[in-house]
């Protein structure tokens, strides 16, 4: 099944847990990748600042999640023209608080889910050194996907554990000091940790059940919509 079915079917609407309507440049840090804390004042986004949060906690932050991440790829597929849907997870096996992007992709890949490209999992991470790549092979070999970019964040002490979705372009790297690629048309990331005391450290101790709990929230929220749309086209 092509994702294109996906343009056919409208779940039914279910409002998240938070949304966010004001720049993320006046949110004191909120949600800068954990590579991107140390350079202040450049938001890690690109793109709409309406960013949705799902509590990964609750048990309807799955289905909340599914809903408003299919009304975007309808909307971000016929606007730009796409056919073909790609998750690139971002992050290091090397590392538990920057594992959750690999995580998600190992899941989504062990589904084999019909029409969805998955780059970046635990056996083939997409991390600061391969960035680059990745982002020429999109570019080069699948000019008619849209990308969803996957990734750990840090945020607000508050929402740890919370997951976050919105338009627009991830930017990775600035907290090492790269300028890599912006990556993505839509993004979903996952608050790890903190970021008032950030230290890079902190990412070794961060607990990997809440790195799990994270994974399997997106990562299930991603295989219900494509459920949907299969359960609507099979009707």
């Amino acid at each position: 099944m092509s994702y294109s079915d996906i343009l056919n079917y409208h779940f039914p609407a279910t409002p998240p847990i938070i949304k966010v309507k004001q720049p993320l440049s006046n949110r004191q840090g909120e949600n800068r990748t954990v590579w991107e804390m140390n350079r202040r004042g450049r938001s890690r986004f690109g793109g709409s600042p309406e960013i949705y949060y799902y509590n990964s906690a609750r048990r309807d932050a799955v289905g909340e999640l599914a809903g408003q991440l299919s009304g975007l790829i309808q909307e971000e597929m016929t606007r730009r023209h796409k056919k073909k849907l790609v998750f690139l997870c971002i992050g290091t096996d090397r590392s538990t608080g920057d594992s959750l992007g690999p995580l998600i992709g190992y899941k989504l890949k062990q589904e084999r889910r019909r029409g969805t490209l998955v780059f970046g999992t635990l056996d083939r991470p997409v991390h600061a050194m391969n960035l680059e790549h990745y982002a020429q092979v999109l570019k080069n070999g699948y000019p008619d996907a849209l990308v969803v970019a996957v990734d750990a964040s840090v945020g607000d002490e508050s929402h740890v554990g919370y997951v976050t979705l919105g338009r627009g372009s991830l930017k990775p790297g600035l907290g090492v000091c790269k300028e890599l690629h912006a990556v993505g048309d839509l993004f979903i990331t996952g608050i790890v940790a903190g970021c008032s005391h950030y230290d890079p450290m902190m990412l070794q101790s961060i607990r990997l059940a809440l790195v799990m709990q994270l994974a399997d929230c997106i990562s299930a929220g991603i295989g219900l919509v494509e459920n949907f749309c299969l359960d609507a086209a099979s009707v």
